[in-house]
């Protein structure tokens, strides 16, 4: 009787301890570790694992060198990992409803509180089998920088002829379409020495993250206005955060949820000392002006979403959540 007594003591402190054992999540990110958006989502993880203590804890695996950024949407659809810190271009062939969030002109905050984020969710769940967790880093926006002083036509709008342009999935249909550019396809970790061996002169990047990646050392002009928005989010294998306590995903939700608003006002602040620092190193700011400036914020943004249509409509589920999505992500009045 003792003995099956301390045997049932000892089942079900077992059973105890397996309900409640702390649960892991492995994870990668698109960029190395010094760039400053990997940097915001590394706080992300700091947060959770914090507060996710004997519930959920986050376990970064590394960055493209773990996983090539290209592969990693796959890698997390497929369960190879459980959570990818990505932009959303990286996969937009399998939802280009992200588009939505290229062409955005809010914040993850105002596209959380009108539902925006949560229709987003469930596009991802239902077309690629993974939970969209949250939207990092919005707010910030893109330019154009170059090494040589950029150069106008008699109306004021920007020459591309002759310019070694280097594109991405990211504002290629903007690039191409609109500017007439013929642009040199080349992932980020590609990008510094292809500046420095003059395959490159010109490229897109956001607002932040030059002077990280060291392409500051020869791009000397920085064009405006800047246009698109940041895409960067979280994904989770969908089976995986289904296999989650409740606790657990609250952590993680609300972890993200706050990240979103929190990595915003980080941004901005970063965004003004790197322009800073860039002007005080010698970048030059030049800026399209009137009509032209018009026509080329309109075009960055109606290019992408004439890109979205076309591939959601090749979808099964059709284009029939295109207008509610422009609803959800642009605001026409803050253009004006």
């Amino acid at each position: 009787m003792k003995h099956m007594m301390i045997g049932g003591l000892l089942a079900s402190s077992l059973m105890v301890t397996a309900a409640y054992a702390e649960e892991t999540i492995s994870a990668v990110h698109a960029f190395p570790t010094t760039l400053i958006y990997t940097q915001s989502f590394l706080k992300f993880v700091d947060k959770v694992n914090e507060e996710g203590k004997g519930v959920v804890q986050i376990e970064v695996r590394g960055g493209p060198e773990a996983i090539g950024m290209f592969q990693q949407p796959d890698a997390v659809r497929d369960g190879v990992v459980d959570m990818v810190y990505t932009p959303g271009s990286f996969y937009g062939g399998a939802v280009p409803e992200k588009d939505a969030l290229v062409a955005s002109n809010l914040t993850a905050v105002e596209a959380r509180a009108n539902g925006g984020i949560d229709m987003i969710d469930a596009i991802h769940q239902e077309k690629m089998g993974v939970k969209y967790l949250g939207w990092f880093d919005s707010g910030v926006c893109y330019n154009l920088w170059t090494r040589d002083a950029p150069e106008f036509d008699a109306d004021g709008n920007l020459k591309v002829e002759g310019l070694k342009l280097r594109g991405n999935a990211v504002y290629n249909a903007f690039f191409n379409e609109y500017l007439g550019a013929q642009v040199i396809d080349l992932p980020t970790t590609e990008v510094y020495s292809a500046l420095e061996r003059g395959v490159v002169d010109a490229t897109g990047w956001t607002q932040i993250g030059l002077i990280d990646l060291k392409w500051n050392e020869f791009l000397n002009y920085r064009i405006e206005p800047c246009f698109f928005s940041t895409d960067l989010g979280v994904i989770v294998n969908l089976d995986r955060w289904n296999s989650l306590s409740d606790e657990a995903k609250k952590i993680l939700q609300d972890a993200a949820i706050a990240h979103e608003g929190e990595s915003v006002a980080a941004l901005k602040e970063k965004r003004d000392a790197d322009f800073a620092a860039l002007e005080a190193g010698g970048m030059k700011v030049v800026s399209l002006e009137g009509e032209a400036k018009a026509n080329y914020l309109k075009a960055a943004r109606e290019k992408t979403w004439e890109r979205m249509k076309g591939l959601m409509a090749e979808s099964p589920m059709g284009d029939g959540q295109y207008d509610a999505l422009i609803g959800k992500f642009y605001d026409p009045a803050r253009d004006q």
